[in-house]
């Protein structure tokens, strides 16, 4: 008896998974005509398999009058075992059983994604009393208060910047890939980092209104109104159900014969029907797995074969979300483009920002793949001076340089060109980041930075198309950038400035007007469309764990040439359901048929159930190995 205790507490799964395995034996000593105990073997399947079909068919039509598959099971069941037939009950709740743990294998549930949305929120913050600063829970923080953030610091808070310079990464509101030069004035949410200077800031928004806190509510309540799939099998249920009795009873009263209606019920239990999802579903994840996507909800598949969009987050999706230099130009004729660039590399050598990170990782590499014999290494500046907000000040090889924004040209009394403004307009337009350069007081030239394209995304953009999904591009990103990315990949519909808010907005419009939605982000930012969308697919190399948690699907290597082939494969998976459900009935009702006549007995009945079952699974299987040519 204790030890029957500790079986039963074991978790779900593994608890089905035991009992199959001891039904299956069982079932297998009863056709060998093998028993140790006075009763038929069989009888080990009903009690294991059987029993917890009963009473859940039981439980939902007391409580709720709801009529699954399970109803006509139970009164199989019944009816088999009290005209003796013990095989044939203990064969249907077995193949019932099956069927119920491949469904329960390919339906995962994950919630960490909120758990590690509320570690983001900050715990502490830096409150400023008169001369004072006290350290306190970000909780009690009050509308008003003025607070103090250090460089490296998450922010408590929504507020206004008071006092103070700094760039701060936004990357878990917007998704932007490169943090935002921030000053007096400015706003600044929860949740973001402080990355360089510190700064004085007034509360405005704290608790249960900051930005945080509505990202993890967005998460909540997206999850919690997704709809999700009910088994065809149970939808049909009541119709199944009606007509397996009255064939029974019609059949019972025309021919006296009871064995007749019991191998009705029997030949009518929906063994095939009840494996043709759940054994077409876990192929079509072998295949997935097979192409770098893992799948974590078990009817994602299913629903995103009705798709109608494809709505793309740009920094890190189709894009790979890092800056590279996209031109230098110099202004000044004794500076040629490449010396130019070189300055511009040494200011930067000791900067922290990614910009500057990014100039001199690009020069490096240029110049390491250059022979050209002005090709040079970048010099270690002589001095060295960080300005938030602002850029970079540097001696260098005996040159003073400036690298930043204008202002930082400005507040130094240098003048820029019109040209070079004008230049600097037109990389902007097209998305670009341009750094200013000044050489010994001297507007001297300017870089331009841009976020690339990935080489892959064209094609997948028209193989999207070709699978006759609408492209849409749904970012967080300046409207300059995502435009001139969607021109590039020929994406015609494009959002832009979308905060988590505005996404979801989007997403839930699209839905209404009938066009279901896949979502493909990367960022913590996505995480909420990620969970309202019909299909959520997450990039798992780049992305988040936030983001991977609240998707159904996640890209394990980044690879989006892929995602036209997963698009297909749902459409294929569907169609191998509609081919099973199609077989599975039509086998139904020839034995019916056959049933009526007397050619078939229950444990016959229950044979060509196995042999129905068999065939399904056979072609489910098919899918493993499925690509289009």
């Amino acid at each position: 008896m204790q030890k029957l205790e500790e079986l039963l507490e074991l978790g779900g799964t593994k608890r089905d998974i035991i009992f199959l395995v001891i039904s299956g034996a069982a079932l297998l000593l009863s056709i060998a005509g093998i028993s140790p105990f006075p009763f038929d073997m069989a009888w080990i399947a009903i009690i294991l398999c059987g029993i917890p079909i009963i009473l859940e068919a039981f439980i939902g039509l007391v409580t709720a009058f709801d009529i699954k598959a399970d109803v006509l099971v139970s009164i199989a069941l019944a009816a088999s075992v009290i005209i003796g037939e013990d095989f044939a009950a203990g064969e249907v709740a077995f193949i019932m059983q099956l069927g119920a743990l491949l469904e329960d294998l390919t339906v995962a549930k994950a919630r960490a994604g909120i758990e590690k949305l509320v570690h983001l929120t900050p715990r502490t913050a830096r409150r400023l009393t008169g001369s004072s600063e006290e350290t306190v829970p970000a909780e009690e923080v009050q509308v008003g208060d003025i607070l103090r953030v250090l460089p490296g610091e998450s922010i408590p808070v929504d507020g206004v910047i008071l006092s103070g310079e700094t760039s701060v990464d936004q990357a878990v509101m917007t998704g932007e890939s490169l943090p935002v030069d921030k000053g007096p004035g400015d706003e600044v949410s929860s949740g973001t980092v402080n990355q360089f200077g510190a700064f004085e800031m007034r509360a405005s928004k704290v608790g249960e209104d900051s930005s945080i806190q509505r990202m993890i509510r967005l998460v909540q309540s997206a999850d919690a109104g997704k709809a999700k799939i009910v088994g065809i099998a149970d939808r049909w249920a009541t119709w199944i159900v009606v007509i397996a009795l009255s064939a029974a009873v019609l059949t019972w009263l025309i021919s006296g014969e009871i064995i007749r209606a019991v191998t009705i019920l029997v030949v009518f239990c929906p063994c095939a029907l009840v494996l043709a999802t759940p054994t077409a579903i876990m192929a079509a994840i072998g295949n997935a797995t097979k192409h770098g996507f893992l799948v974590r909800e078990g009817d994602a598949l299913e629903r995103l074969a009705s798709v109608k969009n494809i709505t793309f987050d740009k920094t890190g999706t189709l894009t790979f979300g890092t800056p590279e230099v996209t031109a230098v130009e110099s202004f000044l004729p004794q500076l040629t483009d490449h010396e130019l660039y070189a300055a511009a590399a040494s200011a930067e050598m000791n900067s922290e920002h990614p910009l500057g990170k990014a100039v001199v990782r690009c020069y490096n590499r240029e110049n390491d793949a250059s022979s050209t014999e002005g090709s040079k290494a970048p010099v270690s500046p002589e001095e060295f001076r960080m300005l938030p907000g602002r850029g970079v000040r540097a001696l260098a090889g005996g040159k003073e340089i400036l690298a930043g924004n204008p202002e930082l040209l400005s507040e130094n009394g240098i003048l820029l060109p019109p040209a070079m403004r004008d230049r600097a307009g037109a990389f902007e337009s097209e998305g670009c980041t341009v750094i200013y350069l000044a050489v010994d007081g001297t507007a001297a030239g300017l870089i331009a930075l841009s976020d690339t394209v990935r080489p892959d995304a064209q094609h997948t953009i028209d193989e999207v198309k070709a699978a006759r999904a609408v492209p849409v591009l749904l970012t967080g990103d300046h409207e300059s950038a995502a435009r001139h990315i969607a021109e590039q990949l020929h994406i015609s519909e494009v959002h832009a400035n979308c905060l988590p808010e505005e996404k979801l907005r989007w997403i839930d419009t699209f839905e209404k007007n009938g066009r279901p939605v896949c979502m493909i982000g990367d960022g913590i930012n996505d995480a909420p469309s990620l969970k309202k969308a019909c299909v959520g697919i997450a990039m798992g190399g780049i992305g988040s764990d936030i983001a991977v948690d609240a998707a159904d699907i996640a890209l394990v290597n980044d690879d989006i040439s892929e995602l036209p082939h997963l698009l297909r494969l749902s459409g294929k998976m569907m169609r191998t359901i509609r081919l099973n459900l199609t077989f599975s009935m039509t086998l139904n009702f020839i034995a019916i048929l056959l049933a009526i006549t007397g050619i078939l007995n229950p444990v016959v009945g229950a044979l060509v159930h196995n042999a129905g079952s068999v065939l399904v699974i056979i072609n489910s299987a098919l899918l493993l190995k499925w690509k289009k040519s």
